[in-house]
C-alpha cells in the first residue's frame, strides 16, 4: 500500500511525515520545502504477528510494509502548472490513497500560505486542482468515443456516462462523489482520476485543543462534514505530538498514549484507517524458518493469494491448509489445532479471511 501525503504548504504535512515514518525529511517554515517526493516505508504493526513470533521463534520475522510519499506543497493553478503543479499531480497518480494534511491549528509564528487558517477553503484548493486535471483527461476521453461512435453505435452509452461525469466535475464535485454503478466503475477503470483516489483528512490540530478540545474544534467539526459528504475518513492528529512520541521507546510511548486517552499512535491510526479505505486484510504464514504477514484485498480467493507469496504457487495450487488465528492461539500450537479438527483444507473458491494463518499445497 502506498499513501501520498499532500497539503498546501506549512500545514504541517513534512512534520507528520518525519514523525510517522522518521525519515527525516527537510521541514521549514517556508513554501516548497519539499521539492522531491521523500519516501518512507514503515512495518505496519500487527499483534497477531508478534503473537506468531512467540509461538515459532523464527529465522525471519517479516511484517507487512506501508510506503508514505511526501508530497510537494501545491497552491492554486498546480493544475496549469503553477507552482510544483506538474509534479505534484505526476506524484499523486503514483499512490493507492490520499492522506490530505489538513491545517486546523492557530499559530502566528507559523505562516500560512494563504493568510488564514480555513479548513473548507484549503481542502478546496487542493479538490479543485485534482478535479481540473480530471476534466482535462475526461475531455481528452470523450474526443476518443466520439470519433469511435461514427464506426459503433455502442459507444454512445459511454459518451453519455462521460459528458455526465464531466458535468459532475464542473460543478466542483470530486470523481469520489459520483456513485458510479459497477457498469460506469468497468467503462472509467482505464482512466486513473485523481479525484476519485480515496482520502483520508489528517486534521492536523494544536496540542491543546488534541488533547482537550476535539469535540468543541470549529476547524475539526468542518473537516469531518466535508469528508462526510465525501464519502472519506477523517482522523484528527497532532504532529507536533507525533514528533516527540516518534523518538521515546516502545515503554515511554505506550505511557504517554495512555494519558492522552490513546491506545494507539497516529501511525497506526492512519494504517487501520488506510486498510479500511482500501478494502484490505493481511493472512499469514508462520514456520521455524519464517512468520510474515501478507496484504491483500478482500474477497482475495486462495489461489491469488497463494500468488502474493509467488507465482508458482497460484500456477499449481493444490489447496489451502487455513486455521483462524485465535484457534490458532486458543489451541497453543498447530499441531494441537489439527487435532481439535481446526485446521482446514480449502479449495480454489475459497476467499480469504482477514487473520488467516495458511499452508499452500502446489505442484508445478
Amino acid at each position: 500500500m502506498k499513501l501520498g501525503m499532500v497539503g498546501l504548504p506549512n500545514v504541517g504535512k513534512s512534520t507528520l511525515f518525519n514523525a510517522l515514518t522518521n525519515a527525516g525529511a527537510e521541514s521549514a517554515n517556508y513554501p516548497f520545502c519539499t521539492i522531491e517526493p521523500n519516501v518512507g516505508i514503515v512495518s505496519v504493526p500487527d499483534s497477531r504477528l508478534d503473537a506468531l513470533r512467540e509461538m515459532y521463534s523464527p529465522e525471519k520475522f517479516t511484517p507487512a510494509t506501508l510506503e508514505f510519499v511526501d508530497i510537494a506543497g501545491l497552491v492554486k493553478g498546480a493544475s496549469k502548472g503553477e507552482g510544483l503543479g506538474n509534479k505534484f499531480l505526476a506524484d499523486i497518480r503514483e499512490v493507492d490513497a490520499i492522506v490530505h494534511v489538513v491545517r486546523c491549528f492557530e499559530d502566528d509564528n507559523i505562516v500560512h500560505v494563504e493568510g488564514n487558517i480555513n479548513p473548507a477553503r484549503d481542502i478546496e484548493t487542493i479538490d479543485l486542482e485534482l478535479i481540473f486535471a480530471d476534466i482535462e483527461l475526461i475531455e481528452r476521453r470523450i474526443d476518443r468515443t466520439k470519433k469511435l461512435i461514427k464506426g459503433d453505435k455502442k459507444y454512445q452509452t459511454e459518451l453519455e456516462f462521460l459528458e455526465k461525469l464531466k458535468e459532475h466535475l464542473e460543478a466542483g464535485h470530486s470523481a469520489r462523489s459520483f456513485g458510479f454503478d459497477e457498469e460506469e466503475a468497468e467503462i472509467i477503470k482505464s482512466t486513473p482520476l485523481l479525484s476519485a483516489k480515496p482520502v483520508i483528512y489528517a486534521a492536523n490540530l494544536s496540542d491543546e485543543d488534541f488533547r482537550n478540545n476535539i469535540d468543541t474544534s470549529a476547524h475539526y467539526k468542518t473537516v469531518c462534514d466535508i469528508a462526510q459528504q465525501e464519502n472519506a475518513a477523517v482522523l484528527p492528529i497532532c504532529a507536533e505530538l507525533e514528533a516527540e512520541i516518534a523518538d521515546m521507546d516502545e515503554e515511554d510511548k505506550k505511557m504517554f498514549l495512555s494519558e492522552l486517552g490513546l491506545e494507539v499512535s497516529g501511525l497506526d491510526r492512519i494504517i487501520k484507517e488506510g486498510y479500511a479505505l482500501l478494502g484490505l486484510i493481511s493472512f499469514l504464514t508462520a514456520g521455524q524458518p519464517e512468520v510474515r504477514a501478507w496484504t491483500i484485498r478482500k474477497g482475495t480467493k486462495a489461489p491469488q493469494a497463494a500468488g502474493k507469496i509467488h507465482t508458482d504457487f497460484e500456477r499449481g495450487f493444490i489447496r489451502a491448509e487455513v486455521v483462524a488465528f485465535d484457534d490458532l492461539m486458543e489451541c497453543g500450537s498447530m499441531s494441537a489445532a489439527k487435532d481439535k479438527g481446526l485446521v482446514r483444507s480449502e479449495g480454489k473458491e475459497y476467499v480469504m479471511q482477514d487473520g488467516d494463518v495458511v499452508l499452500f499445497r502446489f505442484n508445478v
